[in-house]
């Protein structure tokens, strides 16, 4: 995670992961114009990080390199939302709190920033105001929030379906040593689904017979050609992935971030240095996932 920071002076903290695609596949559409996923989903070690302590009356605070980008959010940011549904089911036990938000993660970048911070939100308000609201209230509540939350509430490996509600955790997969990547150009997830040739694709499918590297290779994310179209940059960063050595790579979510899987932790390390050399004007991060079965 980041080097400890004004969240970690607070009573309860909780670590926001970046959510990493590593496949995503569009398999159709519902009449409400949500489209259906099929998702298979790791969480880095890496991410926001949000502190919670209690206060006179309700505040919001920001930093981290991101944070002056959500300083005019006001209402619409995911973490008061988070806030104040669980407060609507906590009655009494929800006093005032002071939340603060360490943004390391770029916005609107493919990567569940948002939806990780106000999934965070729930556990460390939880935790704070020692409410547990039932198992099926509190996924009502995260899918109240957006379709990523459920997912971000969990933030281990998982599969998930449907448009990301319907999740089964992946106990064996493995820990991956990468570099995610992004020319910090935000993409409009409308925009990549208008963009989208076809809404009716293969469902995922993975053989694990050659080992979880070779299934998630022959899987795909249908977003990206056309999230490719809107930001040509898309494709290079994913070629200074490519020519760095990455095993493979590929957008995360509805972009723009890239991952590209190395070998070691060390070669990732090495390699965000030199492409952060080579562009500072764009984010480079060095992270581990976290294996199944935590």
């Amino acid at each position: 995670m980041p080097d400890e920071g004004l969240a970690s002076a607070f009573s309860v903290t909780e670590e926001a992961r970046a959510k990493i695609n590593l496949a995503l596949h569009v398999t159709g559409q519902r009449p409400d114009g949500y489209h259906l996923l099929d998702m298979l989903v790791t969480f880095a070690c890496y991410g926001d990080r949000l502190g919670f302590t209690p206060s006179q009356a309700d505040a919001f605070t920001l930093s981290g390199r991101f944070g002056g980008r959500l300083a005019d959010d006001g209402g619409t940011n995911l973490v008061l939302k988070a806030r104040d549904l669980l407060r609507e089911q906590s009655g009494s036990l929800a006093f005032p709190v002071h939340i603060h938000l360490e943004k390391n993660l770029p916005i609107a970048s493919g990567i569940g920033g948002g939806s990780a911070d106000a999934a965070a939100t729930l556990r460390g308000l939880m935790r704070l105001w020692g409410t547990t609201p039932p198992e099926g209230m509190l996924a009502a509540l995260a899918l109240k929030l957006g379709a990523d939350v459920p997912m971000c509430l969990e933030s281990r490996p998982l599969i998930a379906r449907g448009i990301g509600e319907k999740i089964q955790p992946v106990s064996d997969l493995p820990a991956f040593a990468m570099v995610l990547a992004n020319p910090l150009k935000g993409v409009s997830t409308p925009d990549v689904f208008r963009r989208l040739a076809t809404k009716n694709n293969p469902a995922l499918e993975l053989s694990q017979s050659a080992g979880w590297l070779t299934a998630i290779a022959a899987a795909r994310n249908d977003l990206e050609p056309p999230a490719r179209e809107l930001v040509p940059e898309i494709a290079t960063i994913s070629a200074m992935l490519q020519g760095r050595g990455a095993v493979m790579t590929r957008m995360s979510g509805s972009g723009a971030t890239c991952f590209g899987i190395f070998k070691t932790m060390t070669e990732a390390k090495d390699v965000a240095a030199a492409l952060h050399g080579e562009r500072p004007d764009w984010y480079f991060q060095a992270t581990e996932t976290i294996p199944g079965g935590r």
